[in-house]
């Protein structure tokens, strides 16, 4: 019994190993974009203190009785901070010996004599320690699902102005104790709120599910909690393209998982074949892959005008034929019909990157007034090259045309009086069929980074089976002004 439960238990973790699914796209964010990182987040986080909202003050002893309102922050000075990785948990943001200003307002009232006057306190020693868990929620989005926070301050001083600014100099023990519990207590919820709030609002502008085109989206959710070192957060992401008319209609992944070891560069993208490919077959499905080429449009798939040329070799391939069906018709209009029949698929090597293509090519004699007369059937097969780049936080591809054949479906014979097409159809596709294929893909796909945040720098390196993208990082945008643009964003959506 013993040895059955062991083998049913290897069975089962072996089925567990195999149903994981595979990233067809990896972002590794690095120390150095980190780095970069940390003057942004400093920033942001002098605006949150600053912005801290300190709760009114009053109390009695004996015949002193003291009420304390307005504090208001006028100065920080977060000299000792610093960003960084906390392995197997996510960020980690510190804050050693800095300090922060305040200014009061003081109702006094001691004996007979009443005072009012401003409280000029500054608090010294401060130090935060606050560490950001992140993870996968339930619709993989990446978030900040835990904050660890603790701080404190050292040391508080007091000055007083006004009429009696110096004979209360001897309570200000008393009244900076006060202040600085006040400070401990508030700090940390400010710091919570901008994290869970905040922050995961920026996190929201990472796209997981969106719209491309009118033809296909676009799947980032992340597979799993980001795995964090003390050198890099990695990130693994679906990265699959689905029909918009039928998004279940997907092809599974069978490539090569993109791997990235570099640590150079601030951050690093990896796409696997799989990336491109369900791209390609969502657009096959929505039969995007097939064009019209002909004198006049006549359908609402895409068109484009029959080149002379092409016509005239056309009509003298298929003179004999032509002349067997009716001599009348020889100058009757001709179209060719482009349907690819399956769906392209991708090549990654060290060398660089292509697109395989199968398509069959119809040849259609149009008699006026009649039914549509076909002439030949061909096999057309392809072979581009692609050239994949980035600008902004955009990936797009440019294609060429590399290798060109056809041959007839009917017959070996024809096979060779099609020769003379190969030059001529070749010139037209790679003249104006690709161009309106790069027209699509110019556009690019967003990649899944937050906005405000983009690729600079670009390097693009080919492996086996998936590429790898190295960049630097450039903010175009605050993290305050992404934050708020979102936010009301958010509230516009709530409105409508």
């Amino acid at each position: 019994m013993a040895p059955c439960g062991i083998v049913a238990l290897f069975l089962l973790a072996l089925v567990t190993m195999t149903s994981a699914e595979p990233p067809a796209c990896k972002i590794r964010i690095t120390s150095r974009g980190l780095e970069m990182l940390k003057a942004e987040t400093q920033r942001f986080v002098e605006e949150e203190l600053g912005n801290m909202t300190m709760p009114d003050m009053q109390g009695k002893d004996g015949r002193f009785q003291y009420t304390i309102k307005e504090m208001k922050i006028t100065e920080l000075n977060l000299t000792g901070a610093d960003l960084r990785f906390q392995p197997d948990f996510g960020l980690l943001f510190e804050v050693h010996n800095s300090s922060i200003a305040l200014s009061f307002h003081r109702n006094i009232l001691y004996w007979f004599f009443h005072d009012v006057g401003t409280i000029n306190a500054s608090a010294e020693g401060v130090n935060i320690h606050t560490a950001l868990h992140l993870s996968r929620d339930e619709l993989g989005r990446l978030k900040i699902s835990n904050v660890t926070c603790d701080a404190a301050v050292a040391k508080m001083r007091a000055k007083f102005s006004g009429t009696l600014g110096r004979v209360y100099q001897f309570l200000a023990t008393f009244l900076t104790t006060a202040m600085r519990f006040v400070l401990n207590q508030q700090i940390c919820p400010s710091l919570n709120h901008a994290s869970l709030v905040l922050i995961n609002r920026l996190l929201d502008t990472i796209p997981v599910r969106s719209k491309v085109d009118d033809f296909v989206g676009i799947d980032y959710s992340l597979l799993s909690d980001p795995v964090v070192t003390s050198a890099s957060l990695d990130m693994d992401f679906k990265g699959m393209y689905y029909n918009l008319l039928n998004e279940n209609d997907t092809i599974v992944n069978y490539a090569v998982t993109p791997v990235i070891r570099e640590y150079d560069r601030m951050v690093y993208l990896a796409l696997s074949e799989y990336f491109f490919d369900s791209g390609f077959y969502g657009y096959y499905k929505a039969q995007v892959f097939q064009m019209l080429i002909s004198h006049e449009k006549k359908t609402s798939e895409p068109w484009m005008q029959m080149p002379k040329d092409l016509e005239m070799l056309l009509r003298t391939t298929y003179f004999a034929t032509i002349m067997m069906l009716n001599p009348a018709l020889v100058e009757a209009p001709l179209s060719l019909e482009m349907k690819v029949t399956s769906s392209p698929r991708s090549t990654i090597k060290t060398s660089g990157a292509s697109v395989s293509v199968n398509a069959i090519v119809i040849v259609m004699l149009h008699p006026p007034g009649k039914t549509p007369i076909q002439l030949s059937s061909m096999t057309m097969e392809g072979k581009l090259n692609a050239k994949v780049s980035m600008k902004g936080k955009r990936l797009a591809v440019h294609m060429d045309l590399r290798r060109f054949k056809i041959f007839s479906n009917q017959s070996a014979l024809e096979s060779l009086a099609l020769i003379p097409l190969q030059g001529p159809l070749k010139t037209m596709l790679q003249l104006s069929v690709v161009p309106i294929l790069n027209n699509r893909t110019k556009k690019g796909v967003q990649i899944p980074l937050p906005e405000g945040m983009d690729f600079i720098e670009e390097v693009v390196e080919y492996h086996n089976g998936f590429i790898v993208i190295g960049a630097n990082l450039h903010f175009t945008k605050g993290l305050r002004e992404v934050i708020e643009k979102s936010r009301n964003g958010v509230d516009n959506e709530t409105i409508a």
